[in-house]
């Protein structure tokens, strides 16, 4: 989720926006790599669509793969930044 935290938490909004992510590199210099480590969690190489952003119902989100580290945020932030080009 790329949203904030509060809006995530708050009950009376249902939705979230998130990024894509996909275990295929495609070369694009937006998608952030995530490598699979025991402080993450996740169990394959992922990457982080940045150019993809989603609004979703929270209620879609069965389970999570990984949580990404503050190093890998960083870079995520980044991309997002040149996305939307803030």
């Amino acid at each position: 989720m790329v949203q904030r935290d509060a809006a995530n938490r708050n009950p009376n909004y249902p939705l979230t926006i998130v990024a894509a992510i996909s275990t295929k590199r495609r070369g694009v210099s937006l998608h952030v790599p995530l490598e699979p480590s025991t402080e993450n969690g996740l169990a394959t190489r992922s990457y982080v669509k940045c150019e993809q952003l989603l609004t979703i119902a929270k209620d879609r989100l069965e389970r999570r793969s990984g949580r990404a580290t503050a190093e890998e945020l960083a870079g995520v932030d980044a991309a997002l930044r040149a996305v939307l080009d803030l």
